[in-house]
């Protein structure tokens, strides 16, 4: 599983509970590891997206905004059973109440009804869920900032308040929609939905501290080594770009080819050059499918003249040229072999090899 958890802490704590310690005296209690900026009421403005992928039973929330440590309190979600975002003025016991009646049998709709009915403060709340049939269900009071709303298609329901407008919630949706029966992962699809309604102006608010996270659970046997299923906890406390970094952390652990200028000797997106170069007659042309060994990971001296084949054939820059060292995998070369790949139609088939060598398992 992927895991990064970053949290703030005080940092007059630790010197007194180390002076009380030296001097015998009783040490103060420790501060709650708490960003100081959620003040007494929890209230995350917003913008996230709940979503399942029914070819693999995936459930996952991703959310941004302009208070830190978003992942700790908008998204919840339950392997094989669904997903919950709780936003706007946070209601963190929604998660687990609306999953439990999911898990219950209950539709969303008469999950989030019978949630907001008990609720005196329903009005200041926005909520979504969905179900890991696709049905999904939302709830936006009339409380939150605006712009306020949201919207539900195919597999996925998202929302938003203090927003710059209805085009963050259209773009997330049509990046979403885009992707669908794709073979991408969940939790690719939903960073780059997010990135999406990030690109379209997002959280109208300025000058404060961002946040963003990403979660998914998997319930097939295998893909995580957690009782709950988890296979993807990013949650990125605070950071100036915290949707690229969400991608930048997905991309480099799950070892995707492009996260890296290649430059090392080994790794697994070096596998996945070769297979791509091998598909494009480049490497071990003789071998309809290459055989993974120990030494497959290694960049040795036949993948790089097979690399710098395929980029003078491309019109990139070669050590022959004196434009760049040898073997040089870079984003131009990346985005040249999956057009390459397309067209030799060999595309669908080594994505779905890649899918498998990037999936992330805990």
């Amino acid at each position: 599983m992927i895991e990064v958890r970053l949290a703030s802490t005080r940092g007059s704590a630790l010197p007194a509970l180390i002076l009380a310690c030296v001097l015998g005296v009783a040490s103060p209690p420790l501060d709650a590891q708490e960003p100081v900026a959620w003040g007494d009421e929890l209230v995350f403005h917003t913008f996230s997206i709940v979503a399942v992928d029914p070819a693999t039973g995936e459930s996952g929330v991703t959310v941004t905004t302009r208070v830190p440590c978003v992942g700790n309190g908008v998204p919840w979600v339950r392997a094989g059973v669904g997903a919950v975002a709780t936003q706007a003025s946070t209601r963190t016991a929604y998660g687990d109440e609306l999953l439990d009646m999911l898990e219950q049998g209950l539709s969303p709709q008469d999950a989030l009804a019978r949630a907001t009915a008990a609720d005196e403060q329903a009005e200041r709340r926005q909520v979504g869920l969905i179900a890991l049939d696709g049905s999904s269900a939302q709830h936006t009071g009339t409380g939150p900032g605006f712009w306020a709303g949201h919207r539900s298609g195919v597999n996925y329901a998202t929302q938003g308040n203090v927003l710059v407008g209805p085009e963050v919630l259209d773009a997330v949706a049509a990046n979403f929609e885009a992707s669908e029966e794709s073979g991408r992962h969940l939790a690719d699809r939903l960073i780059e939905a997010l990135a999406a309604g990030q690109a379209a102006g997002g959280d109208r608010r300025t000058g404060r501290l961002q946040s963003a996270a990403v979660v998914v659970a998997d319930p097939r046997e295998g893909r995580s080594r957690r009782a709950d299923g988890l296979t993807v906890n990013i949650n990125v406390c605070e950071n100036p770009t915290p949707v690229a970094e969400l991608r930048r952390i997905y991309t480099t652990i799950s070892g995707t080819l492009g996260f890296r200028t290649l430059e090392q000797h080994s790794g697994n997106d070096v596998w996945q050059v070769k297979l791509i170069m091998n598909a494009l007659g480049f490497y071990q042309s003789g071998a309809e499918s290459l055989e993974r060994s120990r030494g497959s990971q290694f960049y040795d001296d036949e993948i790089v003249a097979a690399v710098d084949a395929f980029r003078a054939e491309q019109g990139l820059s070669t050590p022959n040229s004196g434009g760049s060292p040898p073997g040089l995998v870079d984003a131009p070369t990346v985005e040249a072999m999956w057009a390459a790949l397309e067209n030799a139609g060999r595309a669908v088939e080594i994505r779905a090899i890649i899918r498998e060598l990037t999936a992330v398992r805990r």
